[in-house]
């Protein structure tokens, strides 16, 4: 759109990590709590933001991430007179208990509610991902200027894969029914449910397969619970994929995508399951609420693991819905393709620009 970007981001030390002029690495380390994410360095990240300044001065920033990459933002935004947007990501309420399990919920919910409120407040934009995600906030008492704007997905990433390939690398069976969850590996994922609604499938498909791809926190918990529901044979962990062919493929080799989480301000593993065909059965909690329309690719069960399981029947024993399913959320994901939504973005900021602006010019200062 004729606009120059630049991504400041954690330096992770991994092989073919990208870094350029329009993406700038910042030496991080590992979160105690979260160890598949990073924390930049306070003092690197003023630095290189400096550097960024003097090479060329910008005239808006975007945070993404609500730790050092807020405060930091915030305080350069500031300092160089320029206007702050942020995008809420992360239902922080139903989050945090799951790594400080030690404190009382009510306390951890009443803490992340009033973080969430003075961070929110502190920039002059917000871009929330999702309609209830913008009202949560406003009963928070969140007052700052807002737009839901979702992230859109580059549809074209998204138009191959060879799900047979993957099947073949990991010894199943192409005949074999295989159910998907793809994302973070972590607690309020819920993925512990779909464990429970495992077990419901196999009584009626003994051999369904669950692959879960990821990794996360909740790994060894996922682990032991498998174990105990005696799901070793019927869970397959497959870690961590990079984005290209291996995930493609992941993708395409499921009968159907399932996702149980009930804090996700967004879920755009959705958008991408039906951009490649594959029939998705969810929780319509939160920010998929936006996205899952019952019959344009997904089928949308009750928050109750036997309706869940029965959804998720419905297509295995179908293979004709399943198809019909699939090709309707093709069409359907189409309302969410990168470039329309980045034309919103744009309005957005501009409106932000010319209220900073403006607020500058009744205060009597230069903008």
């Amino acid at each position: 759109m004729g606009h120059e970007v630049v991504l400041v981001a954690p330096r992770y030390g991994v092989a073919g990590e990208e870094e350029s002029e329009q993406v700038v690495r910042v030496p991080s380390s590992r979160v105690i709590l979260d160890p598949e994410d990073r924390m930049m360095h306070w003092g690197a990240l003023h630095e290189q933001l400096e550097t960024l300044w003097r090479e060329r001065p910008f005239d808006l920033l975007h945070i993404h991430t609500p730790f050092v990459a807020h405060y930091a933002g915030v305080r350069w935004a500031k300092r160089h007179g320029i206007p702050c947007v942020e995008t809420y990501h992360t239902f922080f309420e139903a989050y945090l208990h799951h790594y400080i399990p030690f404190m009382p919920r009510f306390v951890m919910r009443a803490m992340a509610r009033r973080f969430s409120r003075e961070q929110c407040n502190n920039v002059d934009g917000l871009v929330v991902p999702s309609t209830l995600m913008q009202a949560e906030l406003g009963r928070y008492g969140v007052s700052v200027t807002s737009e839901v704007i979702p992230t859109g997905i580059e549809l074209e990433e998204f138009s191959t894969g060879d799900g047979l390939r993957f099947r073949a690398t990991h010894g199943i069976s192409p005949a074999r029914p295989v159910l998907l969850y793809l994302g973070r590996v972590a607690f309020e994922k819920n993925i512990a449910f779909l464990l429970d609604m495992l077990v419901q499938v196999l009584r009626d498909k003994p051999d369904t397969l669950l692959v879960v791809a990821g990794e996360g926190p909740a790994e060894k918990s996922l682990h032991e619970r498998a174990k105990r529901l005696g799901l070793q044979n019927s869970v397959l962990f497959v870690g961590y994929l990079k984005r290209g062919p291996e995930l493609l493929d992941c993708y395409k080799a499921a009968d159907v995508f399932v996702f149980a989480s009930r804090t996700e301000t967004q879920g755009l593993v959705l958008l991408e399951a039906m951009a490649l065909g594959v029939p998705v059965v969810a929780l319509s909690i939160m920010g998929t609420r936006d996205i899952l329309q019952p019959g344009s690719g997904a089928l949308v069960p009750e928050d109750d693991v036997n309706d869940f399981a029965d959804e998720v029947l419905k297509l295995l024993r179908d293979e004709e819905l399943r198809k019909w399913l699939g090709a309707e959320g093709v069409q359907y994901v189409q309302n969410w393709k990168a470039d329309r939504l980045a034309v919103r973005l744009d309005t957005f900021y501009s409106q932000i620009q010319q209220a900073y602006s403006s607020k500058g010019v009744l205060a009597g200062q230069t903008v």
